[in-house]
């Protein structure tokens, strides 16, 4: 048994994992919710010259957070996922689950990064963004329900309870 400190110490970061994978999530998705049916629709209503120009600036801070966002998903995401194997030992349909989700998430970094990017490969995607922010966010909304399914149909499996030692007299 862990000292109770410890166990404290542990379960707090447990927590605080869970909460900056959630909070992450809540951010970038939304904030891609937002510039696809929110910004997008009302800048496409500007004068070429100034439409450009926003969407330079907001481009320029919406990819600090992405890329923050993405360090965040990575580190949390792969910290929750070790630390809840053991509880799934077996299990082969939940880890295809996450696996799939894992697998889905690195394409939703990959066309967030592009979306947000300057490579000249993938101006073409950047040219289409409604159409790849749509896909971006179609993408994460799967995650999401995969996510979402696998914690509560899967929950990890109790650890057995070890029984107290016999007493001696």
């Amino acid at each position: 048994m862990l000292f109770n400190g410890t166990r404290l110490s542990m379960e707090f970061v447990d927590v605080l994992s869970r909460w900056v994978h959630v909070g992450t999530a809540i951010t970038v998705l939304g904030g891609s919710v937002f510039l696809r049916f929110v910004l997008q629709p009302a800048a496409a209503q500007l004068p070429e010259e100034p439409h450009n120009q926003l969407r330079g600036l907001v481009m320029q801070r919406w990819r600090r957070i992405v890329q923050v966002g993405i360090l965040l998903f990575l580190l949390s995401g792969f910290y929750n996922y070790l630390g809840g194997m053991g509880g799934h030992r077996g299990d082969k349909f939940y880890h295809m689950l996450v696996g799939t989700k894992i697998l889905l998430a690195f394409g939703v970094f990959f066309l967030a990064s592009v979306l947000t990017g300057r490579s000249p490969t993938f101006e073409w995607m950047r040219a289409k963004s409604k159409t790849w922010l749509a896909v971006t966010i179609g993408l994460a909304a799967i995650v999401v329900a995969i996510s979402g399914y696998v914690k509560v149909v899967h929950p990890p499996r109790a650890a057995p309870v070890a029984s107290p030692a016999p007493a001696v007299h």
